[in-house]
């Protein structure tokens, strides 16, 4: 997803009345791996969410544990880990963390605020708890990944 600014597209919103409907025209890079390692992480996971247990498919990602972007990033299944779109979301944003030893932690910043329901029973709640995990051994997520990315987890909550 790319974002614009109002003068990045032509558009002073100062003197807007009404919202225009603009378009601009943009490429993209597509990661043609994508669908194949969502189908086998969401398989692996028996088409739930590995934190909440939500069996929504259409609701769920592949959250890569090591960053795709990365070169040991690899789109396999062990670097992989069902979500839904708000703990996947939590998880790249790091209010949630999971350790090696697939207990999820929440980040102190967010433990205690009190916002409303879906912070409460979505991700507060979930602090302390253990993930699911596939029950092929070869489909569990790498615990040298996990521990790394939990260190990535600790750095942005101490900052």
């Amino acid at each position: 997803m790319i974002a614009f600014s109002s003068s990045q597209i032509g558009i002073d919103v100062s003197k807007l009345t009404t919202l225009e409907k603009k378009y601009i025209l943009q490429e993209s890079k597509k990661r043609v791996h994508q669908p194949i390692f969502r189908e086998r992480v969401i398989h692996a996971y028996t088409g739930e969410c590995a934190v909440c247990r939500l069996k929504h498919v259409e609701l769920l990602d592949a959250a890569h544990i090591i960053s795709d972007s990365k070169p040991h990033g690899e789109p396999i299944v062990s670097n992989g880990i069902a979500l839904c779109k708000i703990h996947h979301a939590a998880y790249d944003k790091n209010f949630m963390g999971i350790d090696k030893n697939y207990k999820i932690v929440i980040s102190e910043k967010i433990l205690h605020e009190i916002d409303g329901p879906m912070l409460k029973h979505g991700l507060q709640d979930m602090h302390g708890n253990m993930i699911t995990i596939p029950s092929s051994i070869a489909d569990r997520p790498d615990a040298d990944r996990l521990e790394e990315r939990f260190d990535e987890f600790r750095q942005a909550a101490s900052a």
